[in-house]
């Protein structure tokens, strides 16, 4: 099922935006001249990845550092060793859609 985040100009180059459905936060970012989604909270002590450093496809957690490639969630540097979820990201009609299971 598909979600609208924001539109494609709310979210700048080597940036990320979070969105909260259901109880859940993801971060949509937009890296690599595409967009991604995760989950948005930091798999170690759940800070929230949108305000993390994103710089050429990885995000670094804004609290301890740990660090994950954006587009396959893969947790690459401790403190975090478990691995982000994706999910699948669309754009029509300039917004952001982030794919989710119903």
């Amino acid at each position: 099922m598909w979600h609208p985040v924001c539109g494609v100009d709310e979210i700048a180059s080597e940036d990320a935006r979070r969105f909260e459905l259901n109880g859940r936060v993801y971060a949509v970012f937009h890296t690599l001249g595409a967009y991604y989604a995760t989950d948005g909270l930091c798999t170690h002590e759940q800070a929230n990845l949108a305000d993390g450093f994103i710089s050429d496809g990885y995000v670094s957690c804004p609290k301890h550092n740990s660090r994950f490639h954006i587009p396959t969630g893969k947790a690459l540097r401790i403190p975090a060793r478990v691995d982000l979820a994706t999910y699948p990201v669309k754009t029509e009609e300039g917004k952001i859609y982030i794919g989710l299971p119903s």
